[in-house]
């Protein structure tokens, strides 16, 4: 169940280094319900860093984590998941081979929990969780507009509708927290614009908060109600996309200019 008191994700002093090499460093952020708030940096700048540890992936040295008030520190990815922590990857981990479909109810399936008895034994209990997989199926499907395309393979789309295919089965999750990380790598002018719509219209249709990692200025200065600039492990500025369009720092360390 998630608190409605407090931030939805609040991290301080998080700090991961690997060997000789600090990728993030004290790193602190606050993220409300239903905000999209970017974050943003240079290659090398902490960001993959960040939503790994967020995610589970891995473990910060120290520092803290909360998630709807409580800490998440040492819990492994598929109970962040299920806390309501979703993510997408920088490429697509899709599973090329099943259906467009199937890779939705795989995800679906990670928040029903029948229980070994319900099961094996059939029941009630079964036939709700199987029917709500199913519900959420075809939302989402409908939602990026691949009802049609739901049993071809997911290897067979066009790379924009997998990456929208990637986004949706994390929803699927049924996430309170949705990270995105480079979701318009890869796609034209055209691809991002409907990439922004559908952004909004879930942060909206699902009250979600949503962090997205992304290189793509356009996508982030428009979406955005509040960005955070890393460099080299470290937060350099934190504003409104104005103040961090205006700010000498940002120009300097990831806009390359003064």
């Amino acid at each position: 169940m998630v608190s409605d008191a407090g931030p939805l994700l609040e991290t301080r002093g998080l700090t991961k280094s690997f060997r000789s090499l600090v990728a993030l460093s004290d790193q602190s952020i606050r993220v409300d319900r239903g905000e999209i708030v970017g974050v943003i940096g240079p290659n090398g700048s902490g960001k993959s860093t960040f939503f790994n540890l967020i995610s589970g992936f891995l473990q910060p040295d120290s520092g803290e984590i909360r998630f709807a008030g409580a800490p998440i520190v040492a819990q492994p990815a598929d109970r962040i998941v299920r806390l309501g922590i979703a993510r997408t990857f920088q490429g697509t981990r899709l599973f090329q081979a099943l259906s467009v479909a199937d890779n939705v109810r795989a995800a679906a399936e990670l928040r029903q929990r029948t229980g070994l008895a319900a099961a094996l034994l059939g029941g009630g209990r079964r036939r709700r969780a199987e029917a709500a997989v199913e519900e959420i199926t075809e939302e989402l499907l409908d939602l990026v507009g691949l009802t049609a395309r739901q049993e071809n393979r997911a290897r067979d789309l066009p790379y924009g509708d997998q990456r929208r295919l990637e986004i949706i089965r994390a929803l699927a999750t049924r996430p309170s927290l949705l990270l995105l990380d480079e979701p318009a790598a890869g796609m034209d002018a055209s691809e991002t614009k409907v990439l922004l719509g559908l952004i909004d219209e879930i942060r909206t249709r699902y009250d979600l908060a949503v962090i997205i990692v992304e290189h793509d200025m356009d996508l982030i200065m428009n979406l955005c109600e509040r960005i955070q600039v890393l460099a080299h492990g470290s937060k350099v500025f934190e504003g409104t996309p104005a103040e961090v369009q205006a700010h000498p720092a940002v120009r300097e360390v990831y806009l390359g200019h003064g």
